[in-house]
């Protein structure tokens, strides 16, 4: 095993020429670490061939996917940290076969994606674009047809009570809602730390004036919002959606928005990405869109950037990153004797760097 610990990014990070497309996202750690090299791949693939990463020892990856033939005969590769939290884009089946580790990056979206969902709500309530459009369109004497609603007696659902969730919970304390939350995996003292009620779905949708979607997209949550779903909502309710969009049935809930069974929608996600611009959802004027980038600011990338390179230094270091999304291949005879390796080349290389 070579002495360097070498890193590569797959080319997707970068624009036509050649910058990073997001700006800084902490990179600058793998410059003052000892005993790391890193450079972007040569070509820009999906997905990615497994001959370009078989002398790396990590990978931070954006939105190229990675298959069983990226990563079958790889026997350095260890690491591939996603730039994001979603990881569909990875076959985590095949990386755990061949003992390669996945992480994700929940702590650098969390509060991001948290503001995108209060950022939805606010534009909701108050009819932001509806009033933008009398403005533009000579409408003033019209404003009085559009009154918005206050936030002070208002229920809102929170489907899903992770990261994000938490979140967003405590950006809505100061507004006096009352908070509803729905999730399989918490507990009554969990959603009691976020002050929120743990309900039933069905409950959850009945109740709320806004339905907010913040849980992971997985087999079970597919078409959690399906027509039935929808049926079950207020008809001045809001739904907005910033987790994944296969989580809402698309159509089903189009056909909501066009019979205004429901008030209206939020969205940064859909069903299929980027979404037909003959759509006809996007026909509809009781929803606000945007391209699954609402979250997207300097903030947001900085904060994933380095979560994501302190999981490659923690390994470097020959420690197990955080927020492994197969631990199965934490334990990987080949890891084992991975991690044995790169801590014995970190030792003195740290103790070197700090005489």
């Amino acid at each position: 095993m070579s002495d360097t610990f070498r890193v590569a990014l797959t080319r997707d990070f970068l624009k036509s020429d050649g910058t990073i497309s997001f700006g800084d996202i902490g990179l600058d750690r793998l410059d003052r670490t000892p005993g790391i090299e890193w450079k972007f791949l040569d070509e820009d693939t999906s997905p990615v061939h497994g001959n370009q990463l078989c002398d790396y020892d990590a990978l931070l990856l954006l939105g190229s996917q990675i298959d069983a033939a990226s990563v079958t005969e790889n026997r350095r590769l260890s690491l591939i940290a996603r730039f994001g939290v979603g990881y569909d884009n990875v076959d985590v089946e095949a990386c755990t076969h061949s003992g390669i580790i996945v992480t994700i990056t929940p702590n650098g979206v969390r509060r991001p994606v948290a503001v995108a969902a209060l950022t939805y709500l606010l534009a909701l309530s108050q009819k932001m674009l509806i009033k933008d459009s009398l403005v533009r369109e000579g409408r003033w004497h019209e404003r009085m047809d559009h009154m918005g609603s206050g936030l002070g007696d208002r229920t809102v659902g929170l489907i899903g009570l992770g990261n994000i969730g938490l979140e967003l919970s405590g950006l809505l304390q100061p507004f006096g809602v009352r908070l509803l939350a729905s999730d399989p995996h918490s507990s009554t003292y969990h959603a009691q730390q976020a002050s929120a009620e743990l309900v039933d779905m069905g409950t959850l949708l009945r109740m709320s004036d806004f339905v907010i979607v913040c849980c992971e997209l997985n087999s079970r949550t597919h078409h959690l919002i399906d027509a039935d779903a929808l049926s079950l909502m207020k008809q001045n309710a809001y739904l907005i959606n910033v987790a994944r969009g296969p989580i809402v049935d698309q159509r089903a809930l189009t056909h909501a928005l066009q019979e205004r069974r429901i008030a209206g929608a939020g969205l940064d996600v859909f069903e299929k990405e980027p979404i037909d611009p003959d759509d006809p959802l996007l026909e509809l004027d009781n929803i606000i869109v945007s391209p699954h980038g609402l979250a997207w600011t300097d903030e947001c990338f900085l904060g994933i950037g380095r979560n994501a390179v302190a999981a490659v230094c923690r390994l470097a270091a020959g420690r197990l990153p955080e927020f492994i999304v197969n631990p199965e291949a934490a334990r990987h005879p080949g890891m084992r004797d991975k991690l044995r390796i790169y801590a014995e080349r970190y030792q003195p290389r740290s103790e070197r760097s700090e005489s």
